[in-house]
């Protein structure tokens, strides 16, 4: 298995536990000379709180990890492509690399809908790669919106 791979099953796990508090299932862990130094899940459900992406809150934990918020040398892996405010947030916290599960044709902010990472010019660039352990990424998505589909029945 390759790093990418380990990293995103690690991000599926945080996507599990969003998805166990009945949050969009949606993980992320920040990594930082082959570490994990963040990890983070949707909880804008459970803190009322629309900014409780699991990007934004993976962020401000390796903020305070390093004690900087410019997360130099860092790479975020995200099991779910990254909205406007979330893609903004990776631009400014200088996060190097994001590798990503699978795209959001509804909000994502990484080449579906628009591409803030590309389209504009920005101080600094960030390297983006998709389409990492895919099918599970879209998988877990599929049920839980199965699931809540059905429940509002």
């Amino acid at each position: 298995m390759q790093e990418k791979e380990k990293f995103m099953k690690e991000a599926l796990k945080e996507a599990k536990k969003a998805y166990e508090k009945l949050e969009v299932p949606v993980g992320c862990v920040v990594v930082k000379d082959g570490k994990i130094i963040a990890r983070a899940h949707n909880l804008k459900e459970t803190k009322q709180d629309t900014t409780k992406h699991a990007e934004m809150i993976a962020i401000q934990k390796a903020s305070k990890k390093l004690n900087a918020w410019r997360l130099l040398d860092c790479d975020m892996y995200i099991t779910l492509e990254p909205c406007s405010m979330c893609a903004g947030a990776i631009i400014n916290s200088r996060i190097r690399k994001v590798y990503i599960g699978t795209m959001d044709q509804k909000t994502g902010a990484a080449g579906s809908v628009l591409d803030l990472f590309k389209d504009f010019t920005f101080n600094h660039k960030v390297e983006i790669e998709n389409g990492i352990l895919k099918e599970e990424c879209e998988e877990i998505l599929k049920k839980f919106f199965k699931e809540l589909r059905k429940s509002k029945k």
